[in-house]
């Protein structure tokens, strides 16, 4: 397991157990860049090497966080996202007519991109801010980043206290294998995007006329 002593979040985890578990990912799914997934894989790991700590608790803890971090940058993205957005986010390419796109993306798509959006290590941290942002169903977001936050603390929780000390051996080409994956799937989201941008932007003006509140 000594790949794991290289990681400050191992510490945080020795130290503070599920706590620490529960801080990181309740920040990283608020929006704060944290090594979420990293804490979680490190604390099912020490809990299969070590026994110290309880896998139960330890997935527990993951959804916990996963979840109420989730609603914190919901709602945040609700109350103050857009009108930021509105004013300042031709800055960054964000003009009207791309939040507008945004909003109807999501009134199709929402539960899907929060729901897979917690598999996604481009998406966790702000698919939920981004839901906020583009006024999805409180109601809806709540059920589908409840599911997304137990499946992806589940699998990813479990499937690395099975693997136990044997994870050191795995874990490079794994990680390699779904950055790939993440990489590749981003830019063929963009291209898609892009080749069927000015397709989307006027179904989005029909679906949503008039300007953004």
């Amino acid at each position: 397991m000594h790949f794991l002593h290289d990681l400050p979040v191992a510490d945080l985890i020795s130290h503070y157990g599920y706590w620490a578990i529960f801080l990181v990912i309740t920040l990283e799914s608020a929006g704060v860049p944290m090594p979420g997934e990293t804490a979680l894989i490190s604390a099912a790991v020490y809990a299969g090497s070590t026994g110290q700590l309880r896998i139960g608790l330890v997935v527990l803890a993951a959804a916990a966080a996963a979840i109420i971090g989730d609603n914190v940058g919901y709602w945040v993205g609700r109350r103050w996202g857009m009108p930021l957005l509105l004013k300042h986010g031709s800055k960054i390419a964000l003009d009207h007519r791309r939040l507008k796109l945004g909003q109807y993306l999501f009134q199709r798509h929402g539960g899907k991109i929060v729901f897979f959006g917690r598999f996604t290590a481009m998406l966790r941290a702000y698919a939920a801010l981004l839901a906020g942002v583009n006024q999805f169903d409180a109601r809806r977001f709540f059920l589908f980043n409840a599911a997304g936050g137990i499946a992806w603390a589940s699998l990813m929780g479990f499937g690395a206290y099975l693997c136990g000390r044997s994870i050191e051996h795995v874990v490079g080409p794994i990680g390699l294998g779904l950055l790939a994956f993440v990489v590749f799937g981003g830019i063929a989201l963009w291209l898609f995007v892009r080749r069927h941008e000015a397709r989307l932007t006027s179904e989005a003006e029909q679906a949503i006329p008039g300007p953004l509140a």
